[in-house]
């Protein structure tokens, strides 16, 4: 029972979106091994890392209000004021905006940043630039949240990348979201930008390492002010 235990903790639960694509590989590496052998175990590789793609492990998540958790798997890539995008309706001021660039090897299920009340959805059609360019915010495919919480309207946008077609969210306007709830979901490489009203301050660095659903990317009300790194 202890040795079954110890599998059942490691084997990471694999997302229901992921199932079809997952079969679709493994058929496709049946059929390119019945061209030529070789080519199957390529096939089955990649059907392993389509199952990794999909992964989606449980969190721990910081039940406080007055932090903002980070909404996906992936580095910090940009912490810096800009104005968010129109369909938002935040206004026309610069925001505080964290921005978390997922790769195709990050886990790509979004969760909450913060717990609040989904007051706005609004989905825009774009191109699929390069998700790491600054201008990937205005001009990509993305999908924006407006999360009333206790201390402010928090924008999240999913922004679809260079490899990203499909940007997924399960949420609907005028439902409750905990902080760490999983929302949504973006196939495949990406990034999440979460715009910040006045009071908080960035408790993670350019380069660090996020995880979804646990790692506190600001704060709010705190007199420590920005956070200050050091790599090693």
């Amino acid at each position: 029972m202890d040795l079954f235990e110890t599998i059942r903790k490691t084997i990471v639960p694999v997302h229901k979106e992921g199932y079809p694509f997952i079969a679709a590989f493994f058929v496709a590496s049946l059929v390119l091994g019945w061209i030529w052998d070789p080519l199957f175990w390529v096939g089955l590789v990649l059907t392993l890392w389509c199952a990794y793609f999909f992964r989606d492990p449980e969190r721990v998540t910081p039940q406080d209000d007055d932090l903002v958790i980070s909404p996906a798997d992936g580095r910090v890539s940009s912490v810096q004021m800009s104005i968010p995008p129109e369909e938002l309706n935040l206004g026309h001021e610069p925001m505080l905006r964290i921005t978390v660039f997922m790769n195709v090897f990050n886990c790509h299920v979004n969760r909450a940043p913060v717990r609040g009340r989904v007051t706005t959805i609004a989905y825009k059609e774009g191109q699929f630039l390069n998700a790491e360019l600054d201008k990937a915010s205005i001009d990509n495919e993305r999908n924006g949240l407006v999360i009333e919480s206790k201390n402010g309207q928090i924008g999240v946008v999913q922004i679809a990348g260079l490899v990203a077609r499909r940007i997924i969210c399960w949420t609907n306007p005028n439902e409750p979201l905990d902080a760490g709830e999983r929302f949504g979901l973006i196939r495949f490489g990406s990034r999440l930008d979460v715009f910040l009203p006045a009071g908080f301050e960035p408790r993670v660095s350019l380069g660090q390492t996020a995880i979804a659903g646990e790692t506190v990317i600001a704060e709010f009300g705190s007199t420590k002010g920005p956070t200050v790194s050091r790599r090693s």
